[in-house]
């Protein structure tokens, strides 16, 4: 018998002024019974208990979405998606919205699109790809109005791999658990030769374990110099500079 992931509507309002709906509810729980049989096979997630998974995949995942960005469609790509988050349960709640899906373990996303087969997912498009490619090329360079990045890279990398993806006027949410002041000042200054900057930041405490949670809202202001993202590998072995 498949575990069953709480619902916790009350935690939902209560923390995020949002529930789910019945249908997003069933959406979760047939998420989390796909990810725990193909983690048998494959290293998805070491989360894996339900209070858990709920807290740290699911709720973490929107915490950063619900009430920041309403608009009825936009079309959004999460680098590094993994096993699909934060892509995935932002994709149950705004099914106008359309997603990509991108990481560069085949795997992965072979995973995905076999999930979007039996799940029945028309709004996301899993995407196997390494974001420095991705940020030069014409059809994905400046497309999107939503980039999301989540345990990725420090602060600088998110930036570079994000920043080419926007367009003008588009966010990108870095999701990171501790923040410091030096970081913000970091980020300001990395962003500005980017063509963004700092929109604004969020602080959260998660809600059963009472983690930190800090979510980095980036603005795209003008065009990102066409030699930025530089090629695989640079931008983590030597990160951007203030």
């Amino acid at each position: 018998m498949q575990e069953q992931l709480p619902t916790l509507e009350q935690l939902w309002l209560d923390t995020l002024d949002w529930t789910p709906s019945g249908e997003v509810i069933c959406q979760f729980q047939k998420l989390y019974e796909l990810i725990l049989e193909k983690n048998q096979q494959l290293n998805l997630t070491k989360i894996t208990q339900p209070l858990e998974f709920w807290e740290k995949h699911l709720w973490d995942s929107l915490a950063a979405v619900v009430g920041v960005f309403e608009q009825e469609k936009l079309k959004a790509i999460d680098i590094g998606t993994g096993a699909g988050f934060p892509g995935l349960p932002i994709s149950f709640a705004y099914p106008a919205w359309q997603l990509t899906l991108v990481d560069s373990t085949k795997k992965k996303v072979n995973f995905l699109a076999e999930l979007k087969e039996k799940m029945h997912l028309k709004n996301i498009r899993p995407l196997a790809a390494r974001i420095e490619e991705l940020g030069q090329d014409p059809l994905y360079r400046e497309q999107y109005d939503l980039v999301l990045i989540r345990a990725v890279a420090q602060e600088a990398v998110c930036a570079e791999y994000a920043l080419p993806l926007l367009k003008i006027g588009g966010s990108a949410i870095l999701y990171r658990g501790q923040w410091s002041e030096d970081q913000t000042q970091n980020l300001c200054q990395v962003s500005a030769k980017l063509g963004g900057e700092i929109n604004s930041l969020k602080s959260l405490s998660t809600p059963v374990s009472g983690s930190t949670r800090n979510c980095v809202y980036l603005k795209k202001t003008k065009s990102t110099s066409l030699e930025y993202p530089r090629a695989i590998g640079v931008p983590t072995h030597s990160p951007l500079l203030s």
